[in-house]
Order: structure tokens, then sequence, then C-alpha cells
């Protein structure tokens, strides 16, 4: 059964309208793009929080686009494979999008994604307030 995404959030890029789902909840971060159909090249998917990725499991290259709290593009990874891992340290979130449309998009390191700005800021607090208080409680 695949997890409904929600609608979807119209963000402006530099090569022009993207339609990004968000995936709020644990379960829907953590299939990420695993199940359901491929994204279409106009969709993408926001990751928050998350400053990781893997592809284990995935049937075609994707791109991955790191973000800082900001919504500040800060690395993008074009054209990942299935079986790989992407990290970068500090990012506030990850978009995912099919393999070739970054570029397409023009989406690189320090374009401004400001519709997603709203999504990053309280998923992210939240994360870091539950993590302190965990540490704090221990």
């Amino acid at each position: 059964m695949a997890l409904a995404l929600p609608a979807s959030i119209p963000c402006d890029t530099p090569g022009g309208l993207v339609r990004v789902r968000v995936a709020r909840h644990f379960v829907a971060r953590a299939r990420g793009l695993l199940s359901g159909p491929p994204l279409a090249a106009d969709e993408a998917l926001l990751i928050a929080p998350c400053s990781s990725i893997h592809t284990f499991g995935m049937v075609y290259p994707i791109d991955v686009i790191f973000l800082d709290r900001r919504a500040r593009i800060v690395r993008v990874c074009a054209c990942v494979p299935e079986g790989r891992v992407r990290l970068h340290w500090g990012a506030a979130a990850v978009v995912e999008t099919r393999g070739g449309q970054a570029a397409r998009y023009g989406l690189v390191a320090g374009t401004e994604l400001s519709a997603l700005r709203s999504e990053l800021g309280s998923p992210w607090r939240e994360f870091k307030r539950r993590i302190l208080r965990s540490a704090a409680s221990s």
C-alpha cells in the first residue's frame, strides 16, 4: 500500500515551476521515492529534516539537492544511481528529483527555493528540540 503524499507546493526555479511534494511524517521520509510511480519531470519530493539519503532499491537515477535552513541549495548530486549514499553535513533538507532535472531547472549551489522555506522551519526546529531534550534527560 503506497503512502499518499499531500498536495504539491508550487516552487519557482530559474528553469520554471516544479511541483514539490513534502514527506512530513517519519514513514513518508523513510520511504522517500522507493514506493509508488517515478516522479514526473516537473515533480520533486522534499524530505525534511534530512541530511543524508540512500538509493538502495531505486530503479532509476535521481538528483539529490541538499538545502540549508533558509532553503538555499548547498549541494547538488546529479544522477545518483541505485545503491549509493549521499550526505551533506549540516543540511536541513533534501529535494529529490528524477535524474537530470536539477540541471534542467537551473538548480545549483546558492539558488534559493523560497517557496520551501516555510516547510523547513518548524519541522527542523522541532526535531532539534526533541534531540536536545533527549540528550538533557540522559
